[in-house]
């Protein structure tokens, strides 16, 4: 059985891209894969704020991302950029812990007005942390949805829902094909 990890970029404790990850979780426990979620929230601030790069705080995610088939890379978007907590997390990260993991980006933000945040601050990121094969990413206007009182996401229009499913769809296949080619 396949492990994707879900991370989750949001300093906020509830947030609609973390809430984002729980839908994407959900599809792939359907699919008899497990989704395990990693915030930025779980480590300490000063590890993070500092870079302390040798911090066992941060033991468990390079393990985790080491073993794990792909990845869920869940951020708002605020002034035209990824999270300052998500950067900081994926600057503790070894310089290669991304090579031959399939990454998917996921963001929500205010607007249109910053879907190209993905392609343009995210993606360039996963990139040079070696990520082997970059999908599609997926922006959500925080309009197109809103969380429910248990924490599930609930989609204002099939469109944004539509957009997700398939793009999990393609991350299940490209981790599928990749573990049958190795």
């Amino acid at each position: 059985m396949s492990n994707i990890i879900l991370i989750s970029g949001s300093p906020s404790a509830s947030s609609r891209s973390a809430a984002l990850l729980e839908f994407v979780r959900a599809q792939l426990a359907a699919e008899k894969i497990t989704g395990t979620i990693v915030s930025v929230r779980d480590f300490p601030p000063e590890d993070l704020i500092l870079g302390k790069y040798d911090s066992p705080a941060f033991d468990r995610l390079k393990k985790l991302i080491e073993g794990a088939a792909g990845l869920v890379v869940s951020t708002p978007i605020y002034k035209a950029a990824y999270s300052g907590s998500l950067k900081t997390l994926l600057d503790i990260l070894p310089q290669s812990a991304l090579r031959g993991k399939t990454v998917l980006p996921l963001a929500t933000g205010g607007s249109f007005n910053h879907v190209l945040a993905i392609d343009y601050a995210l993606k360039p990121v996963l990139s040079a942390l070696g990520a082997t094969d970059l999908l599609q990413g997926v922006y959500i206007v925080d309009k197109q949805l809103t969380i429910q009182p248990d924490g599930s996401v609930a989609f204002t229009d099939e469109e944004p829902r539509s957009r997700l499913r398939d793009a999990v769809s393609h991350l299940i296949a490209n981790i599928r094909t990749e573990s049958v080619s190795t």
